[in-house]
């Protein structure tokens, strides 16, 4: 994604490459099928110690980035990572990592949690989609009404939460008199229902969770109700973790497919050498640079907290969620019938595509939002 790296970087990324590749191969996630139960909690603490969820913290938090710069470096990993289909809380901590450190001194004081996040000693998750109605993370069914001795009580469901059956902590979006507001509620609270969903993505399990009169103090509030600064930072977060990781998903199979296009004989000569395949492949590279290049300008945009990030993260997410499945949808048709195969990789690279094409808002909803944007 970036065209240089420093040392530091180059180290960061190859020591994440092994640590992924030596405990979760691709045929590990194979094996699990669609019984797909989560990750090893011991394996995510030590993701932890590799800073994968110090990024974005700073140092006084307990955090630290790579190069100076969190967001570029997150997106750098997810990109790595995004080529072995990491398992894992990625995306789900990291974006709640970005709305309690946005929100960090405008409410209550959540220091203690973001420390044990940053050790991987606990997990967290935006509890953020609903059952019903159109993506908008700031006009939520779920409604937390304030107590007369202090404190909120948070009724309705969220679905599609990442990670619930192992988050410690739930992010939860819920509309307050005051407007949209956010509380970092346990996930055993009294109250809290956890049921698994079926996930199309073999490496990740989501959940369902319903809040039925579950009681909050004041200080699982999350910033200020009202205040929607920590909800944009967290969606533009798990946008650019979410383009980056399916950008590196797509260089692994291109790369696959283009050696099985020379290693596949037709008529005496590999597929590779037709023309008609030929322009098929340069259209994919073309594609796939386009996807990064877009990616790369959205982190850039949220690293600098730009005016322009939330527009340039839905450009990312519209065009990387489009042309992601169209590139690998053709990389199934080179290959023929083994493209089709449960042996192959390519499956589980067209599942977290397609899952991530609707997560986090689909292509046409993030091209209503730039129009919005643009005042159309």
């Amino acid at each position: 994604m970036e065209f240089e790296l420093s040392s530091d970087q180059k180290l960061f990324l190859a020591t994440a490459r092994d640590f992924l590749e030596k405990d979760y191969p691709l045929d590990r996630i194979r094996r699990t099928g669609e019984e797909t139960t989560g990750f090893d909690r011991d394996w995510w603490a030590r993701a932890a110690e590799l800073g994968w969820t110090a990024l974005l913290v700073p140092e006084e938090l307990g955090g630290g980035s790579i190069s100076g710069n969190g967001v570029r470096d997150l997106a750098l990993l997810a990109e790595e990572l995004g080529t072995g289909l990491a398992p894992g809380a990625l995306l789900a901590t990291n974006a709640v990592l970005a709305g309690l450190v946005a929100a960090h001194g405008t409410g209550p004081d959540h220091t203690a949690e973001i420390e044990a996040l940053v050790a991987g000693e606990s997990i967290a998750s935006w509890a953020v989609y609903e059952p019903e109605g159109q993506w908008d993370p700031l006009a939520p069914a779920l409604t937390a009404s304030p107590l007369d001795g202090g404190g909120f009580r948070l009724e309705g469901a969220k679905d599609r939460v990442e990670a619930a059956g192992q988050a410690d902590l739930l992010l939860v979006t819920a509309a307050t008199p005051d407007g949209t507001a956010q509380f970092l509620v346990p996930a055993g609270a009294d109250g809290v229902t956890v049921e698994p969903q079926r996930s199309l993505d073999l490496a990740r399990a989501f959940g369902a969770v319903r809040f039925d009169g579950v009681r909050v103090a004041e200080s699982a509030l999350v910033g200020r109700p009202g205040d929607d600064r920590a909800v944009e930072r967290q969606l533009q977060v798990a946008l650019v973790v979410q383009c980056a990781e399916v950008c590196g998903g797509l260089v692994r199979m291109f790369d696959a497919t283009l050696r099985w296009a020379f290693d596949r004989y037709a008529f005496g000569r590999p597929i590779a050498s037709y023309q008609a395949l030929k322009h098929r492949f340069a259209d994919k590279r073309t594609w796939i640079e386009a996807c990064q290049a877009t990616t790369s300008a959205a982190a850039a945009a949220v690293q600098e907290e730009s005016a322009d990030a939330a527009r340039l993260v839905s450009v990312a997410k519209a065009f990387v969620g489009d042309r992601s499945l169209a590139v690998l949808q053709d990389c199934v048709q080179i290959h023929g019938g083994i493209g089709v195969t449960w042996e192959h990789d390519l499956h589980l690279f067209l599942r977290r595509a397609t899952a991530d094409h609707s997560l986090y808002g689909t292509p046409d909803e993030h091209r209503r939002r730039v129009a919005g944007l643009a005042g159309l």
